[in-house]
């Protein structure tokens, strides 16, 4: 039955995807952007889908498990905060330069701002580095969720594929609209099926008071905040949701905005959105220990999914399981068209000098999502880290590169070369913390408790301000165009 229910709602989803194409209108700009023509409602539903994901209700849980409540005050409450003065001071702003001169991608944006193709190039590669351990979280996700909940019927790989098919085919089908169609739909299941999930599993553990007791009685650390995570961490976990000022997918969304004024609802109502979700599935993580104690590293990944089962087994199972789909799913999707975009518009199309007609971008693009998404598939076989440590380190890297983005809007004498340099800081020091960290899931720097995401945001923008002072501004005609 809960496999049924499963692919009733792929089959669901893929219906929304092929009835969003009915409005496209056969150009590159609808098919990658909707024709900036997407309202505040999808918005905020797009924007906090594709943020959120199986980090938020798989790798929160699972670093709940292990570490307790403090995991909300890491990324939960801090997110509520900085994403939405991120959105504000980004979000309108970008959209209308990216509006008044027809930008498709960020990395269309940062070329023309600095007149540097090879920066365009660099950004393009880094962005690809950091987006394959996201890209992964939401493949390792859907293969974890469905072979979890049909009890192994069906293996993590198979799972994975589907997840992967669905994805593609209304990622192709109808782009960006058919994106956010989906995403607005999925984002509304996992937020309302994630508080059914809540409600019904602490029931069946004798209500919320009666839980806590007995994780008390078990695991009593898991309770007490200040001992699990030490101060200098927390401070430093603030960075990470700086992350969403330069990734792909968010950037598209909000070039696809109908207005400035879209983004007041988004920014509004964003917190209320992470506590929706993050209560939930970090209260539930904590209570995974009563009936699953012992579970080792990336193994407490699949927790909420085995809670979900056990508690709540039948359609009500399936509903749920379709819940923890659709977060999974409303972020991976972005990325794929995200990645497709920037390979389509800023690789190709530039190198044979904006020849590549309409037709052929589409195309393209859907090509490039498919061989996104068979690379990410073919790494999810081998890599079996946890989901809340890759979305970490893939925020990490992120937000180590917003300096740019904020000197691009905001700053008149930040240089090419400095941008550049700034770049290539984050991407060695990233690879360089990502390789410590491989097998260290504890790693800080030094073992200070510091997180590398402080370090290389610092780095990232010392580099870009010195390097910026000592070359050449770029000309007075290019900067007209952008300040105003």
């Amino acid at each position: 039955m809960i496999t049924g229910i499963i692919f009733g709602y792929l089959a669901i989803v893929l219906l929304i995807g092929l009835i969003s194409h009915r409005l496209f209108r056969g150009t590159g700009t609808d098919f990658f952007l909707a024709s900036r023509s997407i309202g505040s409602f999808v918005l905020l539903m797009t924007l906090f889908g594709t943020h959120m994901t199986a980090f938020s209700i798989l790798g929160a849980s699972g670093e709940a498990y292990h570490n307790g409540i403090g995991v909300f005050a890491l990324m939960a409450s801090s997110s509520a905060l900085m994403v939405p003065v991120t959105i504000f001071f980004l979000g309108p702003r970008l959209w209308e330069i990216g509006k008044r001169h027809n930008f498709v991608t960020q990395v269309e944006f940062f070329r023309a701002r600095y007149q540097s193709d090879v920066l365009g190039l660099l950004l393009f590669a880094v962005i690809v580095l950091l987006m394959i351990p996201y890209l992964l979280i939401g493949v390792m996700g859907g293969g974890i969720t469905m072979n979890s909940m049909t009890g192994g019927a069906i293996p993590r790989w198979v799972g994975s594929i589907i997840v992967c098919a669905v994805i593609y085919t209304y990622v192709a089908y109808s782009g960006l609209r058919g994106t956010a169609w989906v995403n607005t739909f999925q984002t509304l299941v996992f937020m309302i099926l994630g508080g059914a999930a809540f409600f019904v599993i602490v029931r069946s553990l004798g209500g919320i008071e009666t839980a806590m007791k007995t994780v008390a009685e078990i695991r009593p650390e898991l309770l007490i905040r200040g001992e699990k995570i030490p101060p200098v961490k927390l401070f430093s976990y603030t960075f990470i949701p700086l992350s969403v000022g330069m990734f792909p997918h968010i950037f598209m969304h909000w070039l696809s905005a109908k207005s400035a004024r879209t983004f007041r609802l988004p920014i509004i109502l964003y917190p209320v959105c992470i506590a929706i979700v993050w209560i939930p599935s970090v209260l539930l993580g904590v209570m995974g220990n009563i009936d699953f104690a012992g579970l080792q590293g990336p193994a407490a990944n699949s927790v909420l999914v085995q809670m979900v089962a056990q508690y709540a087994p039948g359609v009500m199972g399936g509903l749920l399981a379709a819940g923890v789909i659709a977060a999974i799913m409303s972020s991976l999707d972005s990325q794929t068209l995200a990645l497709s975009t920037m390979f389509t518009h800023d690789i190709v199309k530039t190198r044979r000098n904006n020849t590549l007609s309409e037709r052929g971008q589409v195309w393209l693009g859907r090509a490039f999502a498919l061989a996104i998404l068979l690379v990410t598939f073919g790494l999810s076989l081998i890599v079996r880290q946890s989901i809340f440590k890759l979305a970490v380190w893939s925020f990490s890297g992120f937000a180590a590169l917003l300096p740019i983005a904020i000197a691009a809007i905001y700053w008149r004498k930040s240089t090419a070369n400095g941008i550049i340099a700034s770049i290539i800081s984050v991407a060695i020091l990233w690879i360089y913390y990502f390789s410590m960290a491989w097998d260290n899931p504890g790693y800080s720097v030094g073992g200070s408790g510091l997180m590398p995401v402080a370090v290389m945001f610092t780095v990232s923008a010392v580099v870009l301000i010195v390097i910026s002072l000592l070359t050449k501004a770029p000309e007075k005609q290019v900067l007209d165009n952008f300040f105003r």
